[in-house]
C-alpha cells in the first residue's frame, strides 16, 4: 500500500529534513511526501471537493474527468478546475494513454496546528 503523506512544513525545515534523511541513509526525502509551507497553502490546494477526488481516485488507476464527475456527483466543469489545480501542483499526474491517475492507496496528514496568539 503505498501513502501520501502531507505536511505542512517551511521550505527550511523541508531542506533540513532532506539534508538530514541524506546524512542518515544517503537518500533525499521520500517521493511520497507532499510539503506546504502555511495551513492555508495547503487548504488552497487540497480544499475539501479536491479531497473528495482524491479520495475517489486513491488506489483506482487511470479515471477520466468525466468519469471521475460521476463519481463524486458533481458538474464536468468543477471537477475539470479542481484537476486541473491538482495537477499543476503535482498532486496527481496525467496518464499514459490519457486520463489521470492519483498513484497512491491512501493520504495520511502529518502535522500539528498551534494555537492563535
Amino acid at each position: 500500500m503505498t501513502t501520501l503523506k502531507v505536511k505542512i512544513q517551511t521550505l527550511g525545515e523541508s531542506l533540513s529534513a532532506a539534508g538530514k534523511a541524506a546524512a542518515e541513509h544517503g537518500a533525499a526525502l521520500s517521493p511520497h511526501v507532499l510539503a506546504f509551507p502555511s495551513w492555508d497553502a495547503m487548504h488552497r490546494v487540497l480544499a475539501p471537493k479536491r479531497l473528495d477526488i482524491l479520495k475517489v481516485m486513491a488506489g483506482q488507476g487511470p479515471l477520466t474527468i468525466r468519469e471521475l464527475a460521476r463519481r463524486v456527483g458533481r458538474d464536468f466543469k468543477g471537477v475539470h478546475t479542481d484537476v486541473d489545480t491538482l495537477l499543476k501542483s503535482g498532486v496527481i499526474d496525467k496518464a499514459d494513454g490519457g486520463g489521470i491517475v492519483f498513484p497512491y492507496d491512501r493520504l495520511h496528514f502529518d502535522f500539528d496546528i498551534d494555537a492563535a496568539a
